[in-house]
C-alpha cells in the first residue's frame, strides 16, 4: 500500500491511524494528534513518576508512554445520555441476572480511586480520580458462576471489550460516573463507562450498557481488529 492510499474499512482506518501516532510521538512541550493538541506534563511531574515505582513491582509510567494533562476521548459513538433512561444489564453465567438503573448504581457502596491511565496511542495521565461501583460488588450482587472465565463488558452500538475475569475483579476495576469529582462527559462515556487502570484503556468501554459473565473469552471490538487480547501496558501488549 502506497503512502497515500488509506484502507476502505474505517476500523482498520482508525487502527492505522494509532499505529502512525505511536510511531510519531516525541519529545516537547505538545503532541498534535486526531484533530487535538495532548499537552504533556511538566518535567518534574513526570520525573517523580517515573521515580516511584507500583505496588507490585512495576514502574509506574509504562515503556512507550507520554504523560500528558487532561485524559483524551478517543472518538466513538454517544450512547442514551439520560441517567433517567439508563439501565445496566449483568448477565451469562450467573445466578441471578439483573438489570440496575442509575438510581440503583448510586445507592450501592461508592469508591474514589486516582487511578493511572494508559492509552495504546501512547499517553499517559496520572491520578484520574475515578468513582463509581467496583466491578466486584457487581459479581457478588449477581452470584458469578464457578464456569465463568471472562468479563465481556458491553457499550452503545455492539462495542464489546474483554478481559480475564480474575483481572477483572480487582479492586482497581469499576464502574465510574465521575472523572475528577464532576459526573462523566458525554465524550468520556457518561453515564457509564467501565475503568481497568492496569490494561490499555480502549479495554475501558465507555458508554457501558452491559456485563456479561462467561466462560469462552470473546475478542472484543477492537481486539478483532488486531488489537492484542489481553493490553498490559508494560508488556507493550498493543498489537496481535
Amino acid at each position: 500500500m502506497s503512502n497515500n492510499e488509506r484502507p476502505k474499512h474505517p476500523a482498520v482506518s482508525r487502527a492505522m491511524d494509532r499505529r502512525r501516532f505511536i510511531q510519531q510521538l516525541g519529545a516537547g512541550a505538545s503532541v498534535l494528534a486526531f484533530g487535538g493538541v495532548y499537552a504533556l506534563a511538566d518535567e518534574g511531574t513526570i520525573a517523580t513518576a517515573r521515580a516511584a515505582d507500583r505496588p507490585d513491582g512495576r514502574p509506574r509510567i509504562p515503556p512507550g508512554q507520554r504523560v500528558i494533562t487532561a485524559i483524551k476521548p478517543m472518538g466513538g459513538e454517544p450512547g442514551e445520555p439520560s441517567k433517567s433512561k439508563y439501565r445496566l444489564k449483568i448477565h451469562g453465567e450467573v445466578d441471578k441476572a439483573l438489570e440496575l438503573s442509575f438510581r440503583d448504581l448510586l445507592d450501592l457502596k461508592q469508591v474514589t480511586r486516582s487511578e493511572d491511565v494508559h492509552c495504546v496511542t501512547g499517553w499517559t495521565l496520572l491520578d484520574a480520580r475515578w468513582t463509581g461501583v467496583q466491578l466486584k460488588t457487581l459479581a457478588a450482587m449477581a452470584g458469578v458462576g464457578k464456569q465463568a472465565r471472562h468479563v465481556i463488558f458491553e457499550a452503545a452500538h455492539g462495542y464489546t471489550a474483554n478481559l480475564p475475569l480474575r483481572e477483572a475483579l480487582a479492586d482497581n476495576v469499576m464502574v465510574a460516573h465521575k472523572l475528577d469529582d464532576k459526573p462523566l462527559a458525554k465524550d468520556h462515556g457518561a453515564p457509564l463507562r467501565a475503568v481497568i487502570p492496569d490494561l490499555y484503556f480502549w479495554k475501558s468501554a465507555k458508554w457501558l450498557t452491559g456485563i456479561r459473565f462467561v466462560s469462552r473469552d470473546a475478542p472484543g471490538f477492537w481486539e478483532v481488529r488486531g488489537y492484542h487480547n489481553h493490553a498490559d501496558p508494560w508488556a507493550e501488549e498493543r498489537y496481535a
